[in-house]
This record gives structure tokens, sequence and C-alpha cells, in this order.
């Protein structure tokens, strides 16, 4: 069959003839759309998505990028959006009305419950702050819509297994942010280097930022702003006094609301080894640092910290600075693959092959395809290096939506890459290596590693480990 009467046959074909080949290959640990034509691919998502009813939870940076990027590449309505900043949701609003094709203005909700309470949305995202990323994809979930929710999944361990227990119950397709597995040069690099084993084997694999991402900030305590309801955006954290810099974007100087660097940074570049060398859960995990040099500051997460994730055969360490100079200044951020035959680097902007001995050196690079998407260009705050890739983890999100079958980042794979993070910074608090069972959802042998592996949630919040016990 050719491929456009395949895709003018509509969404039965798509699901029945198309998708089906597509996904044979599709397995627990989630084979990714690189295995299919990139053209290909953009006109199944494009036929996919179109109608598809969609709503936005957390309207700010992220969320704008996301939910834009969906426009970009499916004709999707956008209904209703969410955002307990006034502000923030209103200009949200008028800028999708804006870019979406039917000039529609969603629905604005203060409160997402409210929101997935008509059971009316085909897809969610959500782009809230990661304290709040568990409860609202569990009531997406079960409100019937397929949800696409930030990394890292949450900020506990068993926020992350139940996340995963509710999304298989329910048969929701869950696409997790962790979109360096749709990165398209990433995945150049994957099939031309790994893919034909010019790295031979591999024992060891770096990944690390060195960004001066850590707030610097001193400022005392301030007023709420009339437009933010704190404390509904606090949510199931702890109630600090209100800063200025919790919102928008610097909350993640603070551990109560997400895992520092190693929660924001670590996932993407410890999932992107883990899915370019097809590793699952670590089998142990040990980490050390602390605040060593921006000391003084307002913000409660290390400046300096390294973890090392074990595997068979493999260890995998992370190394974050948020002060001095990178080892490499092209890869301040990014993932070093060592092979006995030689070295592939990887980061969101480019990639690079050094051969040991003969052989030559090979290199890709990021194409931001700003002829294709012109709005790009303009659009404020925008990653223009990363939009590429979020179109393609689109896509492989709305094919998946079709054939009911699991994205390239499925929420098993962010609650792995998530929760290795997680163990990172208990190990650091704990001063010891742990070992996560995730058959038993314990740390065996240590029950006060395992007693925290869910967090306290603040009343009337419940945590979502009820769940999986079936409370």
């Amino acid at each position: 069959m050719q491929r456009r009467q395949f895709i003018t046959r509509g969404s039965a074909a798509v699901s029945v003839a198309g998708l089906g080949t597509w996904h044979a290959t599709t397995t627990q640990t989630a084979a990714s759309s690189r295995d299919w034509n990139a053209e290909d691919l953009a006109e199944v998502a494009r036929e996919a998505g179109r109608g598809k009813r969609v709503g936005l939870i957390g309207c700010g940076w992220y969320g704008k990028c996301d939910l834009l990027r969906l426009i970009q590449v499916a004709d999707v309505n956008v209904v209703s959006m969410c955002d307990v900043d006034r502000r923030m949701l209103g200009s949200a609003i008028d800028v999708v009305a804006q870019r979406q094709l039917s000039r529609q203005k969603p629905v604005g909700f203060h409160d997402y419950r409210e929101m997935l309470a008509a059971k009316d949305l085909d897809l969610v995202l959500i782009a809230t702050p990661d304290h709040w990323h568990a409860l609202p994809m569990i009531a997406a979930c079960e409100a019937g819509a397929d949800v696409y929710v930030q990394k890292p999944v949450g900020v506990d361990v068993l926020e992350g297994e139940a996340m995963v227990h509710v999304a298989r119950t329910t048969e929701r397709v869950v696409q997790v942010g962790t979109q360096r597995r749709s990165t398209p040069h990433l995945i150049d690099a994957k099939q031309k280097i790994i893919d034909q084993g010019k790295l031979g084997p591999i024992g060891h694999a770096e990944v690390y930022c060195y960004y001066h991402m850590r707030s610097r900030d001193t400022a005392a305590p301030s007023a709420v702003p009339d437009h933010l309801d704190f404390d509904f955006w606090t949510g199931p954290a702890p109630l600090l006094p209100y800063r200025g810099i919790m919102h928008p974007r610097s909350w993640r100087a603070f551990m109560e609301y997400g895992n520092g660097i190693m929660g924001d940074m670590c996932v993407h570049m410890l999932d992107t080894v883990r899915w370019i060398l097809d590793l699952g859960w670590p089998k142990q995990v040990h980490s050390i640092g602390g605040v060593h040099v921006e000391k003084g500051k307002t913000a409660n997460i290390t400046d300096s910290q390294t973890a090392t994730f074990s595997f068979d055969d493999l260890s995998v360490v992370w190394q974050h600075r948020s002060w001095g100079a990178p080892p490499d200044p092209r890869y301040p951020w990014g993932a070093t693959i060592y092979g006995e035959k030689g070295t592939l680097k990887l980061s969101v902007n480019r990639w690079d092959f050094e051969p040991f001995g003969n052989g030559p050196a090979e290199s890709g690079q990021v194409e931001m395809e700003l002829q294709k998407y012109p709005e790009d260009e303009h659009e404020p705050d925008l990653e223009r290096h990363v939009a590429p890739a979020i179109r393609r983890h689109m896509q492989d999100f709305l094919a998946a939506t079709v054939h009911r079958t699991r994205p390239v980042a499925d929420i098993m794979q962010g609650h792995i890459s998530s929760s290795a993070c997680v163990l990172g910074n208990l190990s650091l608090e704990l001063g010891r290596s742990l070992t996560y069972d995730p058959a038993t959802r314990t740390i065996p042998g240590d029950e006060a590693a395992t007693a925290r592996l869910a967090r306290n949630y603040r009343a009337p919040w419940i945590h979502p480990q009820a769940v999986l016990t079936g409370e």
C-alpha cells in the first residue's frame, strides 16, 4: 500500500494497517519511532491528532513549548487550559487562540479537577512543577485521556509506581517528556555508531551538567502576588514562606518542589544512555555531594553532586557543578559513552564519535527546522534547538494513541529514569548505597530508606501510593 493511499483511508486504516507494521518491534522497553520513516511518522501523527480534544495543565514555560509543538504537528483542538496563576493562564489562552488552526479560545480553569470532571478530553498535557505531576496525571488517566507528562514523572519513587499502575489499569497511553529519545540527531548517532557496533564492548558512561543554573538569590520572603493561588500551587508539598524566585521557573531551587539538578537534568541524560544502551533499573545507586561553593543562598539544592548508577557490566556516573567551567566547552550538558573501540559524546546540540586507532571520526548536529516552522524564530523562551525533538516526541505520542501501544518514552521508562535520580538524592541524604527492588517496591534490608520512598503529603492531599494496595 502506498503511504498516501494509506493515510487518506482515515484513522481506521492508520490503526489497522500502518501502525501494525510500525509497532511490530515495540517491546516492553518501548521501541522508538526512529524505526519508521520520519515523513511517514509525521503524516500518521497528523491524521491521528486531527480533531483530538486537548487540555493543558500548567501554562508556564514548558507547558506552552509542548502544546505549541503539538499544534504544529497535528490539527488538534485545544479546548481547555488550567493554571493557578490567573495572569499566566490568560496569556497562554490568548497565545493558543492565535496559534491553533480553529482560532478557538480555550476555556480556562483554576482547578485541574474541574477541568477533567467533564471527561471531554482525548489528550492531556501536564507541565506543572514536579511536585504536581502525579495527581493530575492519575486523574487524567482516570478521566479517559491519554497523557503527555513532563519529566521527572514525580518527586518520589512511589508516586512513579502509582502512575505506572494507573496507566496500565486504565489502559492509557502515557508519554513522558524525556524527548532525547526523539531527538533526530541522537537517533542518527544511535543508528550510525551504537547499532553498527562501532564502539565495541561498552563498560562505562558519564552524564553531566555544568550549567550555572542554581539560583543565587538571597531575597527574604515576600507577599504572594494577587494573581497567584500559592496555597494551591504548593498543593501536597510543604507550605514554605513565599519567595519571588519560587514562581515561575526557579522553584527548582527547592527540594520541596523537585529533586534539584539531578531531577531536572540528570534524568534526561541518564534516560538517554538507558535508551541508547537498552538498560533497565540500576542495580545500585550511590551519591555524594552538597553545597560546596555557593553557600549562603536561598536555594537548598546541591551545587556539586556525583552519583554512580551500577548496571550489569556497566556503570553510569553523573556529575553536576553549578560553578566553574565544563571539562569540554562543547559539552556543558551531555553524555559520553566509552567503548573499547571509541568514544561517543552526545548533547542536545551535537554528537561526536572518536575511534581508537584507524577509522574516521564522525559527527552530527541539530537541525532546527526554522524554514519549515518559521514561527519558532520569534516564540518567546523557546529552546529552538530542542523544538525538533519535542515535535517528534509528540508525533510518537500521537501515533501510539491510535494503535494503543507504548510510546518511546512510556511511563515505565520515565519512572525508571526519574526514580533512579530520586534514589541518588536519597543516597546522598542517608550516606549509603541503595538498591531498589521494583518487584516489592522496597529497598531490601533498609527499612529507613524504604520509608523514604514516598514523601509526606500536606493535607488534604493524599499520596497516590494508596492505589498500589487498593486502599
